[in-house]
């Protein structure tokens, strides 16, 4: 969706490159009966294996025996195609920002050319809007770009699916305006994740700094996070915003526990970065990557393999996670070690009979990668065709540059003259955040969140498959336990609460996890991690919903619980 003026976008432009908002993605669907007689029609270039090998009908005088089947197949492959098109195509708002501020301060910019306080080139911005409202690929490649580091693949949001419902039927409500005190409040929360970044979760409660975050944090004006009593507190500080975020240990049991990847025994220990190693604290550096710099320094590791333990650990793991790996692991380990399953499953009343290819592991195990990739094409249609929301790093050159005079822009008060902000001055000599990867933010828009809407579709899915439930003390060892300080080992839980974590509050917990240690690294905001995660909830269901009719068991459905606590049975 594309709410800026576009008089300039197609002036000299091909003529087959037609606008976006005239090639409906309805009509794709609507299309079906004419694409399926074309395939049945022999158009596409190539012959099914069966057809290739198979005597003429007339030879034998019989119909093929597989033709009812092909039918059957058909005609559910068109009622599931008339089901999502009939999905009612909703309203994407957006924030306004990129109608309010005709420099474009408010939106995504990382990697066009920019003057010397950040703003971006003009030009080159209204090259992106060009190429966004007409989707064409010889826009995208016209876009300029300010170095030599590649936009992020824009155009997989617009990509189609054969299975779930379609990106643009599913939407998210506005980010936060740039000039808004919720925004203010996200970037305050940031400052403070970069600066407890070394600190280990576990010693929130007795750290001097952890504790002025928490005052600071409950006495903004608008800040979402999670309170206790209506303050942010030890217990709430960075969590996510389930019931079982806010249980147990920091870290999810899913992160900590060891399983077995087939044959080979994984203990849960990584590669860490060394602490107190931040990036883009200075004008220059922090100008060379909005410029879109593509030279950058190695993140220094430690040699000791380390269990998460810190905001620096959790931002290490999500710079080089394979998307769905996570939840992967976490489905080796309920496996592994006999998880109940959803009650829903047909065949845990069967004699004779146990899941596989349908309702066992490979089901389960090939899902997590098959709803990440469609969970990664919706959020890409958010990011870049509706929202083009600003990344933290952006947001905080403003605030450097109002805070040096450089410019004026209209922030709010609760971030210019926040204690967190001048702390980062303090330690740096200046407003930039401080940023755990050398290169910063990548280079798409932040919201919504790709690994958060990853986190939300594949923790559905896990929920759908297993007893969410179910105890975490009834499964496997049964010993709920965290890190210890320095990472290298396992120290048992001693809060009182351990028996009551379940496999849904800490598959959430897992999710907030990794969506939030994007945010410890500076790349994402507080509202990207909670409107992505829904946004994958939402991909995960429809998908589910989808291949329900696909079934040869007698299948009642999963019951589970969504994140926001309700139950629903797909």
């Amino acid at each position: 969706m594309i709410t800026s003026e576009r008089s300039s976008c197609h002036a000299g432009s091909s003529k087959n490159a037609e606008p976006l908002r005239n090639r409906s993605r309805r009509a794709f669907v609507e299309c079906l009966g004419l694409g399926t007689i074309s395939l049945a029609g022999g158009v596409v270039g190539f012959e099914s294996p069966a057809k290739a090998g198979a005597s003429p009908a007339g030879a034998s005088g019989s119909i093929s025996p597989g033709s009812q089947r092909a039918d059957e197949s058909f005609r559910r492959r068109v009622e599931a195609a008339k089901a999502e098109h009939d999905v009612p195509i909703p309203l994407h708002p957006t924030n306004n920002d990129e109608q309010l501020y005709g420099n474009r301060i408010g939106n995504y910019s990382k990697g066009l050319p920019h003057n010397s306080i950040g703003e971006v080139d003009p030009t080159a911005y209204q090259a992106l809007l060009c190429a966004c409202e007409s989707g064409a690929p010889a826009e995208w490649n016209a876009v300029p770009l300010g170095g030599s580091r590649p936009l992020t693949n824009p155009q997989s949001g617009l990509a189609f699916e054969m299975e779930g419902t379609d990106s643009e039927q599913l939407t998210i409500p506005p980010a936060p305006g740039m000039a808004s005190a919720q925004r203010a409040g996200e970037m305050v929360e940031d400052y403070w994740m970069a600066l407890l970044r070394d600190v280990p979760v576990t010693s929130f409660c007795e750290n001097a700094l952890a504790q002025s975050a928490c005052a600071e944090l409950s006495n903004l004006s608008d800040f979402r996070g999670p309170k206790a009593g209506n303050r942010v507190t030890p217990g709430t500080l960075f969590r996510g915003f389930t019931q079982g975020d806010l249980m147990g240990p920091y870290v999810s049991q899913f992160f900590l526990k060891s399983f077995n990847f087939g044959a080979l025994p994984v203990k849960q220990q990584y590669q860490t970065y060394v602490a107190g190693i931040d990036y883009m604290t200075d004008q220059n550096s922090w100008l060379a990557a909005q410029n879109g710099q593509a030279s950058f320094p190695q993140p220094q590791t430690n040699s000791q393999l380390s269990y998460l333990k810190s905001p620096r650990d959790l931002a290490a793991w999500v710079h080089v996670d394979v998307l769905y790996q996570g939840y992967f692991n976490a489905c080796l380990y309920l496996l592994g070690n006999a998880a109940p399953l959803n009650s829903g499953n047909p065949y845990l009343g069967s004699k004779n009979q146990v899941g596989f290819g349908t309702f066992g592991p490979p089901h389960i195990e090939a899902l997590l990668a098959e709803v990440a990739t469609r969970a990664l094409k919706a959020v890409w249609y958010q990011k870049w065709f509706v929202h083009r929301n600003e990344r933290p790093e952006e947001f905080a050159g403003l605030v450097h540059m109002t805070n040096t005079g450089q410019a004026k822009y209209p922030l709010h008060a609760d971030v210019l003259h926040s204690e967190a902000a001048n702390r980062v001055f303090v330690g740096t000599g200046s407003w930039f955040l401080p940023m755990a990867f050398p290169e910063g933010c990548p280079t798409h828009p932040s919201y919504g969140a790709g690994h958060a809407t990853v986190a939300g579709a594949c923790t559905t899915i896990l929920k759908a498959f297993f007893d969410d439930s179910a105890r975490l003390v009834d499964i496997g060892d049964g010993q709920i336990v965290q890190s210890s300080e320095d990472g290298l080992s396992l120290v048992p839980y001693q809060g009182g609460d351990a028996n009551l974590l379940t496999v849904g509050g800490e598959l959430n917990k897992l999710a907030a996890n990794v969506a939030i240690g994007r945010n410890m690294a500076g790349v994402h905001w507080r509202s990207d991690y909670q409107e992505s995660l829904l946004l994958g909830e939402a991909v995960a269901i429809s998908l589910l919903q989808d291949q329900r009719v696909c079934y040869n068991e007698i299948f009642g459905g999963f019951t589970f619980h969504r994140f926001n606590g309700s139950q629903i049975t797909i």
